[in-house]
């Protein structure tokens, strides 16, 4: 697959995974505490994972590719001497942030949802959303080079 195939569907994927957060966040997540219902933030999140999950996997993959494409030397990911190691490591631990949060989500968070705990879930939300920007500010920063 060619490099500029491989950055479109990142970047599709990116577009996915990050406007459904920021719609979740800006728009569904305000109603479900307003009335105080988990139904409809479950609704929400069993719709968007259909799309949302696989996403994320194509981000994922497309980016270790791409990773790969930008710094062959993998062992020189976390190495801080060079500057694209930044992005790469920083978005290797936005990733790492993000499948914490959702092993929080589903493990302890969502097994009790209820209406007297929606912050806990709102926070997750939240993270995740803010992470997922972070996602796409790092992404960025590979071709306006700001770690030079």
């Amino acid at each position: 697959m060619t490099y500029s195939l491989l950055l479109l569907a990142h970047l599709i994927a990116a577009t996915i995974w990050t406007g459904g957060h920021i719609v979740l966040c800006l728009v569904i997540l305000p109603k479900v505490l307003r009335a105080k219902s988990p139904e409809v933030l479950l609704d929400f999140e069993q719709a968007f994972e259909k799309v949302g999950m696989p996403a994320l996997i194509i981000q994922v993959i497309t980016g270790l590719f791409l990773a790969y494409h930008w710094l062959p030397d993998v062992s020189l990911w976390f190495s801080m001497s060079n500057p694209i190691s930044h992005g790469i490591a920083g978005k290797l631990l936005l990733l790492a942030l993000t499948f914490g949060l959702a092993l929080d989500a589903k493990l302890r968070v969502l097994p009790k949802l209820s209406s007297n705990n929606l912050w806990d879930m709102a926070l997750h939300i939240i993270a995740v959303t803010l992470l997922s920007v972070g996602f796409v500010a790092l992404g960025l920063s590979f071709r306006l080079a700001w770690f030079a």
